[in-house]
């Protein structure tokens, strides 16, 4: 396997996930190994790990898979389970799946008994660049994605893109909406590069550097504000309109894949990047039409703005009752907290709604 070259994040692009794996627990008792999945991934991940001494089948515990599944009665249901299976402070927690069981695994094992380590194995393209990568922990709580959680970097990240081959067209393009969104902070030239790649007949070689890529532009985030205190907040780009579009999604019971709508929320905050910018308002209309070509449209009536903005104020990144929002004068040249009006938002939803 090869590491990448981060200072924080030990993350490992793999040829063999087996073997590779085998090593890394070589440093762990073996009945102190425990596994978290969700039924999806058991059936198709977890095959490719299953015989690796000290993975069994009593100390993996496999959830129903599901964002809605991400909440705290999971967790104490988990916590017990590694009580009940000895689970100690030596103990590891591998966790297999996309980004829910990631962000899950990571808050149960930092939270259970002070923390213990744990690896991630992401198996879709969005947990691959983003959800396992960075030291985020968290679950869903009173209907607010990832309300509770903790920072706390994973003992070892192991990308394997041949996982990518297990999913379907939706949580593929749903995954590449977060790497659109770390090309559009990093650079001008970086985003051309990714646009210019075949999602509907996608190359996985030539898909495994650009996730290498990708990866490597969070991190640099990451690296230098390890705890989101200023320049990290830059990848909450489309995260705020986007997080709300998604929570809306879910409570009219049209739920959205997260990637989805993030680049909705995108669109929406590449317009307010225009109002309090200047963010030339061409390259807006011509960034959004190229999402939009990808992602299709999602309806959100007029009539549900006011919907819309209350649940951008409850984002995390707020403070005193103001909506900070990160946004770009250019591709590549991010401004963070950025303070948002009603009025602000609403425009940003009039003009998500323009776009064809």
């Amino acid at each position: 396997m090869v590491r990448l070259d981060f200072n924080l994040s030990e993350v490992y692009i793999v040829e063999n996930l087996k073997s590779d794996l085998a090593g890394l627990l070589n440093s762990f008792q073996k009945d102190k190994i425990f596994v978290l999945t969700d039924d999806n991934s058991y059936k198709y991940c977890y095959p490719k790990i299953k015989g690796i001494d000290g993975i069994c089948d009593e100390r993996t515990f496999v959830i129903t898979a599901g964002d809605d599944h991400k909440n705290i009665d999971v967790v104490v249901e988990l916590w017990k389970k590694l009580s009940n299976g000895g689970a100690d402070r030596k103990s590891v927690l591998i966790n297999l799946g996309g980004g829910m069981p990631t962000d899950l695994g990571g808050f149960v094992a930092s939270t259970f008994k002070r923390g213990l380590k744990f690896i991630n194995i992401p198996t879709t393209l969005l947990s691959q660049v983003d959800a396992s990568v960075g030291g985020k922990t968290g679950i869903n709580f009173e209907g607010f994605k990832n309300e509770i959680g903790v920072f706390n970097i994973a003992h070892a990240v192991l990308i394997d893109t041949s996982f990518l081959d297990t999913l379907d067209s939706g949580n593929l393009i749903s995954g590449f909406a977060e790497m659109i969104k770390h090309t559009l902070i990093f650079s001008e030239k970086s985003w051309l590069e990714l646009k210019s790649f075949n999602l509907k007949n996608p190359n996985l070689e030539g898909l495994k550097k650009l996730v290498a890529d990708s990866i490597a532009i969070k991190e640099h985030f990451v690296e230098a504000d390890p705890t989101e205190k200023g320049i990290r907040k830059a990848l909450n780009f489309g995260h705020t309109i986007g997080h709300a579009i998604e929570s809306f999604a879910l409570k009219s019971g049209r739920p959205l894949l997260h990637g989805y709508a993030v680049a909705y929320g995108m669109i929406a905050e590449l317009y307010l990047s225009h109002l309090k910018l200047g963010f030339p308002l061409d390259e807006v209309k011509s960034i959004s039409e190229s999402i939009l070509s990808i992602y299709g449209s999602f309806a959100i009536d007029k009539s549900t703005d006011d919907i819309i903005y209350e649940l951008t104020t409850h984002d995390k990144k707020n403070e005193g009752g103001r909506i900070n929002v990160t946004l770009l004068d250019k591709p590549g040249s991010v401004q963070i907290d950025i303070v948002c009006s009603k009025e602000d938002i609403i425009a940003s939803m009039d003009f998500y709604r323009s776009i064809k």
